[in-house]
């Protein structure tokens, strides 16, 4: 029950401090925001727990805000400022990765007592490494591409369907894709599937929580 509490209000938490950084800081705020939280979501996913009766992994409602960061930025600043935010996401993915593993080499001297803990949290399995970082990348283009097309389509009308559409879409995919390739061949295809599924019911509802925080973007000046 708490963790269901903690779901959303870490949803209307994490939305609203969004808004305020659109506000404060404008499109380099959420330019930096798909930054920040693409690491913070990388570190907290290690930590199993049940949501909605559910078992997933923390790091949900951070890597979906980074489908609304793109959203907001393909709404309000053009679809090329959504794009640079998501290679920013990239860069800071994978410079992120870079340091941590340089940090795990070096050897500890006898006063430490993180080594242990550093290697448990950031260390990890290249292959899954690869498959969080190229599905980060392929599903927020598509997020974005799809977003500005359907944009362009409704002639700038029916925000709520193409907000929830390119997120559902893009997210779903990345979850069966990443589980596919990251854990295929070392469990069975039905448990992977199952996971991917677990994963996608949980962002859908994210997902849906985050459209009117969309709308509020939208009136919301810099």
């Amino acid at each position: 029950m708490l963790n269901n509490i903690l779901l959303f209000v870490s949803i209307f938490g994490v939305f609203s401090i969004m808004l305020g950084v659109k506000k404060i800081l404008g499109k380099e705020g959420l330019i930096g925001w798909i930054g920040i939280a693409s690491i913070l979501a990388n570190i907290i996913l290690v930590k199993s727990v049940d949501l909605l009766g559910i078992s997933a992994t923390l790091g949900n409602v951070l890597f979906a805000s980074n489908f609304l960061a793109t959203d907001m930025l393909t709404e309000c600043y053009g679809y090329k400022e959504a794009k640079k935010g998501v290679r920013f996401g990239i860069f800071a993915v994978l410079f992120f990765m870079l340091v941590t593993q340089i940090a795990l080499i070096f050897v500890p001297n006898s006063l430490d007592v993180s080594q242990n803990s550093l290697e448990i949290i950031f260390g990890f399995i290249p292959r899954i490494s690869i498959a969080s970082v190229s599905m980060f990348a392929v599903s927020n283009l598509v997020d974005i591409r799809l977003y500005e097309y359907l944009r362009k389509k409704s002639n700038g009308k029916k925000m709520w369907l193409r907000n929830n559409v390119c997120t559902i879409v893009s997210n779903g995919g990345e979850n069966f894709l990443f589980y596919l390739i990251a854990f295929g061949g070392t469990m069975p295809t039905s448990t992977i599937l199952l996971m991917a599924l677990s994963a996608t019911i949980i962002e859908i509802i994210i997902a849906l929580c985050d459209t009117p925080f969309l709308y509020i973007s939208k009136k919301i000046k810099d």
